[in-house]
């Protein structure tokens, strides 16, 4: 579970459960106390399988421990939603909620220990821990594979022109393309096959943004690590463009990549020298395969 997803207090809809009762709590069937502040009837439950992002508001007694808006920089705890583990796991409760609602839910210490769940000293025995849970949005395996192919699409798009205005503006000619969006210009034939999956490759290389700061170098001495690069290649252990590109050379060859955001980092950058959605060149020389 996300930190802090086990203790909170005080949220959207208190005004509104003040007017009820106020010890109109129900139990779940492994003990977990709640109360729904709001039911948006009209949005499918999550379930099992599913993405939820929340904001949460957990308390101890009287002390704040986690509140997303605050902690998270006012942005939604996004975690699956898988099955309940636990006599305790907000998961149950989770599965009673929609996008929309909103509810509040103790859990007993007691459940935790029970369960042998990780605890801190200073939850005693008897106490229970709050939570104040708000539904931001459900989202399934599908609907969020489609939302990454889209913004991926337009990321392409964007970098795409980027790639070719920098062709264009450094007289770069004979640049190709492969299916998958990859731009590369041989530099220098190798000999024997090309490199396959499978295989350990050594790849000496250097990598630069398209404003020509370079980033990583295997041949540079100011970056300390002067010696080729070995990877199994194929098998998703470097960025999408490198697999690709690599497998366009034979020993010996040399190439230069020019690789969009969504076939390199995208927008989580590894480092501050590599900013998100960046374009990346690289300078590679396939040295050996294995």
């Amino acid at each position: 579970m996300v930190a802090g997803l086990y203790l909170l207090s005080g949220c959207t809809g208190s005004k509104k459960a003040s007017k009820g009762n106020p010890n109109a709590f129900k139990k779940t069937q492994s003990g977990i106390e709640y109360k729904m502040y709001r039911d948006n009837k009209a949005t499918p439950l999550a379930k099992e399988g599913d993405f939820v992002d929340i904001h949460i508001h957990t308390k101890y007694n009287d002390s704040l421990i986690f509140d997303s808006r605050t902690n998270n920089n006012n942005k939604p705890v996004s975690l699956p939603l898988n099955k309940a583990r636990f006599n305790g796991d907000l998961a149950e409760v989770l599965s009673m909620m929609s996008a929309g609602d909103s509810m509040v839910a103790m859990v007993s210490v007691d459940s935790l220990i029970a369960s042998k769940q990780k605890t801190q000293p200073w939850m005693k025995p008897g106490s229970k821990i709050t939570y104040v849970i708000s539904m931001i949005s459900v989202k399934t395996q599908e609907q969020i594979n489609k939302e990454k192919n889209m913004a991926s699409s337009e990321q392409m798009a964007i970098d795409e022109k980027l790639i070719l205005k920098y062709l264009a503006d450094n007289k770069i000619v004979g640049a190709k393309k492969t299916a998958s969006g990859l731009y590369y210009i041989m530099r220098q034939p190798g000999k024997g096959d090309n490199a396959k999956a499978g295989q350990t490759v050594y790849v000496n290389y250097t990598g630069r943004t398209l404003d020509g700061n370079a980033f990583d170098s295997s041949v540079d001495p100011k970056f300390n690590h002067v010696e080729p690069l070995s990877f199994l290649l194929g098998r998703g252990n470097v960025i999408q463009g490198w697999d690709e590109g690599i497998s366009l050379l034979n020993k010996g060859g040399k190439a230069t990549l020019y690789i969009p955001s969504p076939l390199a980092y995208g927008k989580n950058s590894p480092t501050a020298a590599i900013p998100a959605n960046s374009v990346l060149i690289f300078d590679v020389e396939l040295v050996d395969a294995k």
